[in-house]
């Protein structure tokens, strides 16, 4: 790895762990294996039974070097033996309380004036906006391109333009979509629409696929790829870059917000490496749908706005196992405050460039974090930063572990700096509770990124961003410092979302989380649905009803993959039996914890084959609907919907779809 002399201090880290660690990262080594184990304690962040829960990162580089016999949040970044840190326990406000989410949580965006353009491929026409929008009136503001240093190589240079290469000392390369065949919208996001004041109508029109598609460009728009780097696997894998994403630029909607246009699959970038900078209907409608179910679900996400075909076919290899074949190609128009990762300051802190790096944490505490940076200058900004990245990512990741969601594929360049659910690859959501699952067949083998590792994984992601951090912050204490924040707010999350789920108006530290732990252990026992289990958990009647094990595990049976065996049902009834004990002791009636777990307990997921499904009946039969109907229903996930909708969307994983493709697993290859 090219990381330089400053940044190895930070290398190979040893400490010892203090007492009373909530989240500790521990390397277990043995003679025939060097590998990591994110190990998480009984009354863990996750609630889960006490096991070692094994990643394979990056051996010899980074925090976890296989010189290091065990690690601390107080001694990951110290570089020195002993070092502990003081106060892991302390309170941080919950975020969890309500499920706003990407609803009411984003960062809003202070207003910047001006901006340059690029002339070709406009649609021509006045860019004043106003409080109902057109597609020619949107008002764009491309502060990152004008504020930051980009390529030097134009990209209506027909030599090297959008040609793969290696780019220096810029924060992103001008670039243009490459024109398609026949753009065809299937679908749009009314509620994303809205965040550009658009009414549905101007929706509708095909300026608006053409536009999308890459066909034609905004007035105002300045489209742009971002250069990255990040870790892969655990691996530092150098440049990156947007391959096959572009952003059509920032735009300021009538409240002052700033969102900015991405097109994903809109041809190639000179980060593309050996790609066509494309992407496939299957992993299209995917991303469609996921990004605007999450957003229903109040967890942090980047939205999607459209989904259109392109009318041309683009070759993928979807198993890797030499059968390429031509699929439908599709574009999706992705939207967020900003997609700055944790890998756009890896990069140049890997090359030594202090001067861009330096430069990109300025205007990123300036644009998306102004409280910050009207308070603090200089490192001490940074460090602040990182802090308020610990908090959102925590956030983020206990929203994740809520509703049963796996990213599949955490590498540091699919980590939001807002701490935004970012980049759907081969995601998949939990049927059957399983900490051990992990979507990503790239993955299987190690199952680095499985269910149960992600909060440990979002913690290592983060010690890479405080890495590349140091050559601007020149001391490790503070860095230190700053990632005790997210063993603070992970804990609280976790433990008030634990809470939710349960239906308890208080936590009770301990007890409760012995309690939750236990109804992990039998779900995974039993093979148990998650999103059905939690959804019907809330349907008990203990207070009217009173203590009936045998009838409230008929509640129950709807949730269980298989016929409960004689010694499982006697631990069901066991947890049944304590669990009521519990809600007992609480003064809420059963109407009120059922109102207030139903808000926490999603009745409507994107699972792995209601999504297949919906891609079937497109790529096989040209059929959309399907599409139309699963975002309708995600649109209201914790709402009790038709008995229709109910009896297509709220059911167990049927049994085609174990091993079915793209229902069990998925691949990277769209």
């Amino acid at each position: 790895a090219s990381h330089t002399r400053a940044t190895r201090r930070l290398a190979c880290m040893e400490g010892r762990v203090p007492v009373g660690v909530v989240l500790a990262l521990c390397c277990s080594l043995t003679a025939a294996s060097q590998t990591c184990a994110f190990a998480l304690p009984p009354s863990s962040l996750c609630g889960l039974p006490a096991r070692s829960l094994q990643g394979e990162v990056n051996k010899g580089e980074g925090l976890f070097s296989s010189r290091t016999a065990s690690s601390s949040i107080g001694s990951v970044l110290s570089g020195r033996r002993g070092i502990t840190t003081k106060g892991f326990l302390g309170s941080v406000p919950s975020a969890l309380g309500h499920l706003g989410g990407a609803r009411g949580g984003l960062l809003r965006k202070s207003l910047r004036g001006g901006g340059q353009q690029i002339s070709s491929l406009r649609s021509t026409a006045s860019s004043t906006a106003a409080m109902s929008a057109t597609l020619h009136t949107l008002k764009f503001d491309n502060s990152f391109i004008r504020d930051l240093p980009g390529d030097p190589v134009s990209e209506y240079d027909k030599v090297k333009g959008n040609k793969p290469r290696q780019v220096e000392k810029s924060a992103y390369s001008l670039v243009l979509p490459t024109a398609v065949k026949d753009p065809k919208l299937v679908s749009f996001s009314k509620e994303c629409a809205a965040l550009f004041d658009l009414p549905e109508e101007e929706c509708k029109k095909q300026e608006f696929a053409d536009i999308l598609a890459g066909n034609k460009l905004f007035e105002g728009s300045e489209p742009m790829a971002m250069c990255y780097g990040g870790h892969q696997f655990g691996n530092w894998a150098g440049q990156l870059g947007d391959g096959r994403a572009m952003s059509l630029g920032e735009v300021i909607n009538s409240k002052g917000e700033r969102w900015e246009l991405q097109l994903k699959g809109a041809g190639p970038t000179p980060y593309s490496r050996t790609a066509d900078g494309r992407a496939v209907l299957r992993s299209s409608v995917r991303e469609y749908l996921c990004s605007e179910a999450m957003y229903h679900l109040g967890v942090p996400t980047t939205r999607a706005l459209s989904l259109v075909l392109t009318g041309d076919e683009v070759i993928r290899d979807m198993f890797y196992d030499g059968n390429a074949k031509p699929e439908p190609g599709a574009v999706v128009c992705r939207v967020a405050p900003s997609f700055i990762r944790f890998g756009n300051f890896e990069l140049p802190a890997s090359r030594g460039d202090e001067e861009t790096l330096l430069k990109l944490l300025d205007y990123t505490l300036q644009r998306d974090f102004p409280a910050i940076s009207a308070k603090f200058s200089g490192a001490d900004a940074y460090v602040e930063l990182l802090k308020e990245v610990c908090r959102t990512t925590a956030l983020m990741t206990a929203h994740w572990m809520r509703v049963g969601y796996v990213h599949g594929v955490m590498n540091t360049d699919n980590m939001s700096i807002l701490g935004l659910t970012i980049d759907y690859g081969p995601y998949g959501w939990v049927d059957n509770y399983d900490p051990e699952w992990t979507p990503n067949t790239t993955d299987g083998m190690r199952g680095r990124y499985k269910f149960g590792n992600q909060p440990g994984v979002s913690f290592w992601n983060l010690v890479r961003l405080a890495n590349a951090l140091y050559p601007a912050v020149k001391d490790v204490e503070p860095l230190q410092e700053a990632l005790v924040e997210f063993e603070k707010a992970m804990t609280d999350n976790m433990s008030d979302m634990h809470r939710q789920k349960l239906g308890l108006a208080e936590w009770r530290g301990e007890e409760d989380e012995k309690l939750y732990a236990e109804l992990c252990k039998c779900m995974e026992k039993q093979e148990t649905d998650m999103t059905i289990l939690f959804r019907k958990l809330g349907d008990l009647a203990v207070k009217e009803g009173g203590v009936d094990e045998g009838g409230m595990l008929d509640v129950l049976q709807d949730a269980f993959y298989k016929p409960l065996k004689e010694s499982t049902e006697a631990e069901w009834k066991s947890w049944l039996s304590k669990y009521a004990k519990r809600v007992k002791e609480d003064d809420v009636s059963d109407a009120e914890r059922r109102q207030a777990m139903n808000k926490a307990n999603p009745k409507y997921v994107l699972r792995n084959f209601i999504a297949q499904q919906a891609i079937d009946a497109a790529a096989d039969a040209g059929d959309f609907s399907l599409v139309q109907e699963v975002l309708e229903v995600m649109r209201r996930p914790y709402d009790e919907q038709s008995k229709e909708m109910e009896a297509k969307y709220f059911i167990k994983r049927p049994d085609w779809a174990r091993t079915k493709p793209g229902c069990s697993a998925l691949s990277c290859s769209s």
